[in-house]
């Protein structure tokens, strides 16, 4: 069975932690987001963040479904998912913003006209409006499109989000602590601020998704969306984006470009209410489930009460031969984010999500153990222990 490793990625990331090793590592070592001396402002009392990353190889799925119906609106969910992944990651440290967008397109001119460059754009616009209205500032200071057809193969979509906050309300998850309930927001459903059902995919783990689920014919059809060295991995499903997903009312291609969930209206007011019941807020992108595992010391998460699998992952589970530990340390499975809470606060914090639209629940806690970080994941057929990988 194809691992994540084995179409050139890797969920922990351990190369990558490598090669940062013995550089500055910010003002609070080992939390979510690095953070910088306020190097415009000069107070000692506040601090500067500035956060990259982008949509993945999402894009070869909106690219395909652009190419089949020619609807170039479906980038507009493109250009979200990259904003979320760089404002649900800085929300985890406390920063409510206002926040800096940049963005940065790179794209192959000869398969990417301009329209879909018009659409990022507008998703970008867009969701800053409507975050704006949920008290979320966003401001955009434009971006750069770059015409790299020898390298990029379809379409990259990524952008930068800056903020500046006081020291004081940081989160620094690496304190995270122990004998506190872990709170889990849904993936999945319809939040108040969303327009329609979302399935509750994310952005990562699409190097799997697409490839374990969508037809063979693809590669015939679409080779410019996967890397000729992975070869026979490549496509290995058999299903059209315009197939049925059971158990909605979604096609499987719509599932996958559902864009991914936000959480910054909400864990504002929770952070808002709360703070100082709060060790640590988890954004469980890379890594899925097994994300906490980067954080703290001496600390064991239990997560026995997750919530039950969006159909997207009951289907794929269903569909492929991915074992369970193997899905969980790449996909979200159901919450996204999480919030590590002193017990007293778990039902307030979980009443201030569902006031949006959004499931919580207790899905698990943190206990002392004398080494090391670990995770158990408790399903009703078995326990699967996950242990930190050192990038010693």
């Amino acid at each position: 069975m194809p691992t994540y490793e084995d179409r050139g990625v890797s969920p922990h990331k351990t190369e990558v932690k490598a090669a940062l090793r013995g550089f500055d590592a910010g003002l609070f070592p080992g939390a979510f987001c690095k953070a910088l001396p306020d190097i415009y402002g000069n107070s000692p009392e506040h601090c500067f963040l500035l956060h990259a990353d982008g949509a993945g190889t999402k894009s070869a799925v909106a690219y395909i479904h652009f190419r089949r119906h020619g609807d170039a609106a479906i980038f507009q969910g493109i250009a979200q998912d990259a904003l979320v992944m760089n404002l649900d990651d800085l929300v985890c440290v406390g920063a409510m913003g206002p926040f800096v967008l940049s963005n940065t397109i790179g794209r192959n001119a000869k398969l990417v006209p301009g329209e879909v460059l018009r659409a990022v754009i507008a998703g970008y616009e867009g969701l800053a409006e409507r975050l704006g209205v949920l008290g979320v500032e966003i401001h955009s200071c434009g971006g750069e499109t770059a015409d790299i057809g020898d390298l990029v193969r379809t379409i990259v979509v990524d952008s930068v989000l800056a903020t500046r906050m006081a020291r004081r309300d940081f989160i620094d998850c690496s304190e995270v602590r122990r004998d506190q309930a872990i709170v889990g927001l849904a993936s999945s459903g319809r939040a108040t601020y969303e327009s329609a059902y979302n399935s509750g995919i994310g952005s990562n783990g699409f190097t799997s998704l697409r490839h374990e689920l969508l037809t063979r014919r693809y590669r015939e059809e679409f080779p410019e969306t996967f890397a000729p060295d992975i070869g026979d991995l490549a496509y290995i499903g058999r299903f059209d984006i315009d197939d049925p997903l059971p158990g909605t009312s979604m096609t499987v291609g719509e599932a996958l470009l559902s864009p991914t969930r936000t959480y910054a209206p909400i864990v504002k007011e929770i952070v808002e209410r709360y703070r100082g019941h709060i060790s640590a807020i988890l954004h469980n992108t890379g890594g899925g489930q097994t994300k906490c595992l980067n954080f703290g010391n001496n600390i064991r998460y239990i997560k026995d009460n997750l919530f039950p699998a969006p159909p997207i992952f009951e289907f794929l589970g269903q569909q492929t031969e991915l074992p369970k530990r193997e899905m969980f340390r790449v996909f979200n499975m159901g919450h996204r984010m999480e919030i590590c809470c002193d017990p007293e606060v778990s039902a307030a914090i979980i009443a201030i999500s569902e006031k949006f639209g959004v499931s919580g629940r207790v899905v698990g806690r943190t206990e002392f153990q004398e080494t090391g970080v670990s995770l158990a994941i408790v399903t009703p057929s078995e326990t699967i222990e996950y242990q930190r990988i050192s990038s010693e």
